[in-house]
């Protein structure tokens, strides 16, 4: 990597971390002893550098995930929810993590949204390390770069859905307005409803256009179809594939429902806190057409 090599030159050009170049007026002996320990020191901090996880992610790659692991210790007994973890996710793709309870999927969503943190590996998003980030970056993060929908709508009853939606477009840099964010997701009509006057699809909805809204750069979906009916959580997804083809928004959708695999780009199997399996699909299902 270039950055590792000119790291190792600016060593070498000034004689060492923290120290100053200076010509020797002594000995050759002293010289060459001098040079043998700056040699020594570069080559030890070289082998620190070949540890070190490759941060240079290929081109489009917006999600770079390497080594991930994360242990939750209860007392003296240890849950190993993810282990050794690597994974891609790509610009403007929609991915599907496919497992059963227990395999690690909203671990992992959870890390990549910034909500959590790694027992150890590291997070690069856009080459960025979020493993050692602050609260505040965090906190800045997911403002800013992330939407989340859960499998509960979490809106707030006294709210119309513009309302709800305003939320979040109040505190955002560059939002959309809550009625443009409403209209994509086939709502433009229920602007002024209150969430007990839309159906549990159309709440889901809603909470689709609060997490666009902010114009995320990736959008975050944790089971969004798992509490509505089969009818109802097709037309959820297709507001979300709605979002990723017009808006461009890397979407990754955790279930256990392999039903829903089809819609994806790629497909992400995970079993016991590992991927078992990473496919393609070579054509992909409409929601509309989806069978489970």
């Amino acid at each position: 990597m270039c950055w590792k090599k000119g790291f190792q030159e600016k060593i070498i050009l000034t004689g060492g971390v923290g120290e100053t170049a200076r010509p020797y007026a002594h000995s050759s002996h002293k010289k060459n002893w001098d040079v043998f320990l700056l040699g020594k020191r570069v080559n030890e901090l070289g082998k620190t550098l070949k540890s070190y996880p490759d941060t240079t992610a290929p081109p489009g790659v917006i999600f770079h995930i390497y080594g991930i692991s994360k242990v939750y210790r209860m007392g003296e007994v240890e849950v190993h929810a993810l282990r050794s973890i690597d994974l891609e996710l790509y610009e403007g793709e929609f991915v599907v993590l496919l497992g059963p309870s227990g395999s690690g999927k909203s671990t992992l969503l959870n890390i990549l949204g910034g909500l959590d943190v790694p027992t150890s590996g590291h997070v690069f998003f856009r080459n960025r390390d979020l493993t050692h980030a602050s609260e505040a970056e965090l906190t800045s993060f997911r403002r800013n770069c992330v939407g989340f929908v859960f499998q509960f709508y979490n809106l707030i009853p006294s709210l119309t859905a513009k309302e709800n939606v305003a939320l979040v477009t109040d505190i955002a840099r560059k939002p959309m307005r809550p009625e443009q964010a409403l209209e994509l997701v086939g709502l433009g009509d229920r602007l002024n409803h209150f969430p007990a006057q839309l159906s549990g699809g159309e709440q889901q909805r809603v909470a689709i256009a609060r997490a666009i809204a902010k114009r995320p750069e990736v959008l975050l979906c944790d089971e969004p179809t798992g509490a509505l009916d089969f009818q109802t959580g097709k037309l959820v997804l297709e507001a979300l594939e709605q979002v990723n083809r017009e808006l461009g928004t890397t979407t990754a959708v955790i279930t256990h429902n392999a039903g829903i695999a089809a819609m994806a780009d790629r497909v992400v199997t995970m079993r016991s806190g590992e991927i078992v399996s990473v496919w393609r699909n070579e054509i992909k299902v409409a929601p509309t057409q989806l069978e489970w």
